[in-house]
């Protein structure tokens, strides 16, 4: 496995950490800068709707999942696909939301030699 594999399987390890732990400041430094979210039922939205989105929120439990099927790396870019499993457990007692689905990540490696979430096209139902 490069280099390059490995970090971005870290990033992955990091970004699922950092939700489960509601650590929204951590999630949002593996993003660029222009990122773009694309789900369904909903127009792309970016990095400030996403942080707003999380903050929003905070003090529901969030446990993920994720098996890697894809890592293909071309120079400065990547992909990857992945199958994503998600708990969601609101604080107030009600029933836990489960999704799952395939998400297809696009990833660059910005000036300071670290992989950076740019575009996730997220297909959980």
């Amino acid at each position: 496995m490069s280099d390059d594999e490995r970090a971005i399987r870290d990033l992955v390890d990091c970004w699922l950490a950092a939700s489960a732990k509601g650590d929204i400041a951590t999630v949002l430094g593996l993003m660029t800068d222009d990122v773009i979210f694309m789900v369904p039922g909903r127009e792309p939205f970016g990095k400030a709707a996403y942080e707003a989105a999380a903050k929003a929120m905070q003090g529901i439990r969030i446990e993920a999942k994720s098996d890697i099927l894809e890592i293909e790396i071309i120079g400065s870019f990547a992909y990857l696909r992945n199958f994503l499993e998600m708990t969601i457990a609101p604080p107030d007692g009600a029933p836990a939301v489960r999704k799952s689905g395939y998400v297809l990540t696009i990833l660059r490696k910005e000036a300071d030699g670290r992989w950076r979430l740019a575009r996730d096209a997220n297909l959980l139902i």
